[in-house]
């Protein structure tokens, strides 16, 4: 299993799944201002997830090219199933009751979830 990812790395994962391979600077220029990140912390996130096998680097002249080693895909389905063992013993219902029993669930997400259900049972 991949070593954990943190809130700050999965900002610059955001931004390599959306476009890679990128350059430290391109990321920089890429990542949402409010953040606030100089290109050294910039530089310390990708470093950090070169070492846990996440992002790949190769040399391109005398700078680095990133890009991806994980789907974004699977970080979510990881990161989803760590909620739901964390906060509803792995069982999903309750994360749904949780949901409606808050008005958090709007008529179209209702809709979405009523759909999934179909095509589970289908």
């Amino acid at each position: 299993m991949m070593e954990r990812i943190s809130e700050a790395e999965a900002a610059i994962m955001a931004v390599l799944w959306i476009d890679s391979p990128l350059t430290a600077q391109d990321v920089i220029n890429r990542v949402p201002p409010e953040r606030g990140w100089s290109v050294n912390t910039v530089k310390t996130l990708l470093a950090r997830l070169v070492t846990k096998q996440a992002v790949a680097h190769e040399a391109d002249g005398r700078r680095y090219l990133y890009r991806p080693l994980i789907e974004r895909s699977d970080y979510v389905a990881g990161e989803s199933r760590r909620l739901i063992d964390r906060l509803f013993g792995g069982r999903l219902t309750p994360l749904v009751a949780h949901l409606a029993e808050r008005n958090a669930l709007g008529p179209d997400e209702i809709a979405e979830i009523e759909a999934l259900l179909k095509d589970l049972k289908g």
